[in-house]
């Protein structure tokens, strides 16, 4: 191959040549006294894009997260969410060691759940207890398996979680992938939560960039949280403009992020040695199994960058690989060749090097 297939994650996309121009023609000032127009008009057009009172722009995934947990948690709190949830794994330890809040895990079927999962772990109301402030939900799920929830069964757990005095919070890294998937608009679902986090560097293939929409007084304690942080930014505009050319033209094309990811599962269901349900892929993430008398998933992966192909090992045996705005068609058939010749080969033989840890997300 003349170049690097890259499908360890969605973050790895370049800007594309108008959303350079873009950017370089970016109206700004300094953000952090709410001068720069071009970040003022984004906050603005996501939140009337969800139905909400305000938003305020981040760095990234992980900070607008923190800063929902900000939003609605003290000291001394909990949070509720799924085993696979990235707030509680994947984001360095932040709530406890910004917030001193605890996570409180529980489980669910592809990194979703239903009233009764969360339910059993409830905690009463009681001096031994951490409080109990806040539910996380994640869509598309992430480790769950990029995962889309439905509609109802949503609506269903976050009036359950209203019900008892909950706030509820979602981890949209990939939202837009979610609705695209699930036939939803944005507000449909976010109606149902306070807050809400969204990247624009996933699958909308910005360089950095997410925000976090929600209430005015969530927003308002969210910022003041931003720049405790070290989140508030100058002028932010160059970054924000690149979010609005992306909400213009990314969007309806993160459908062919899903057509290819389910190309690649359906030719990787066909190879031996591997295992995979194919319908369990729902937008642009595709997991699967190594079988142990194959090799592992570490072999796999350097047997496949060999071959221009980079993905992500996730366990002993368990691969993902994520289609973008970088993938086209052919190059998810070349990626699938790929990796119907490394299996064919003696898996087992590879040479492990060093290993180099990939970011999750």
């Amino acid at each position: 191959m003349s170049h690097m297939i890259d499908l360890r994650s969605d973050t790895v996309t370049k800007p594309t040549a108008g959303m350079r121009q873009a950017m370089a023609a970016a109206e700004v000032g300094d953000d952090m006294w709410g001068e720069d127009p071009t970040v003022n008009e984004l906050e603005r057009r996501m939140a009337e894009l969800l139905g909400k009172e305000a938003a305020v722009f981040a760095c990234t995934g992980t900070q607008s997260n923190q800063l929902g947990v900000w939003a609605h948690c003290r000291a001394g709190d909990e949070l509720l969410i799924h085993k696979d949830g990235h707030i509680a794994n994947y984001e360095g330890g932040a709530p406890a060691v910004i917030h001193g809040v605890t996570c409180r895990m529980f489980g669910g079927s592809g990194g979703m759940f239903e009233v009764a999962d969360v339910e059993s772990v409830l905690h009463p109301v009681d001096q031994h207890f951490p409080m109990t402030r806040l539910l996380c939900f994640e869509n598309t799920t992430n480790k769950g398996g990029g995962r889309v929830w439905p509609l109802e069964q949503f609506r269903n757990v976050s009036n359950w979680a209203r019900e008892r005095g909950l706030k509820t919070h979602v981890d949209g890294a990939r939202f837009f992938n979610a609705c695209t998937a699930g036939n939803y608009q944005p507000a449909e679902l976010v109606e149902f939560i306070d807050t809400i986090s969204i990247c624009f560097s996933k699958g909308l293939g910005c360089p950095f960039g997410s925000v976090l929409v929600g209430s005015q007084d969530e927003i308002d304690r969210a910022r003041r949280g931003r720049k405790i942080l070290g989140g508030s930014l100058r002028q932010a505009g160059i970054a924000a403009a690149a979010a609005i050319y992306a909400l213009d033209h990314h969007l309806e094309r993160l459908a062919d992020d899903h057509r290819h990811a389910t190309l690649l599962a359906e030719g990787i269901q066909k190879i031996d040695g591997l295992s995979i349900d194919p319908d369990s892929v729902e937008s642009n993430l595709v997991f699967f199994d190594v079988e142990e008398d194959a090799g592992t998933a570490e072999q796999l992966v350097m047997a496949l960058l060999s071959r221009g192909v980079k993905v992500l090992a996730m366990g002993n045996q368990r691969i993902r690989a994520c289609t973008h705005l970088d993938i086209s068609a052919d190059e998810t058939q070349q990626a699938l060749d790929a990796v119907r010749d490394a299996m064919s080969a003696d898996l087992k033989s590879v040479e492990m090097q060093e290993s180099h840890p990939y970011a999750y997300r």
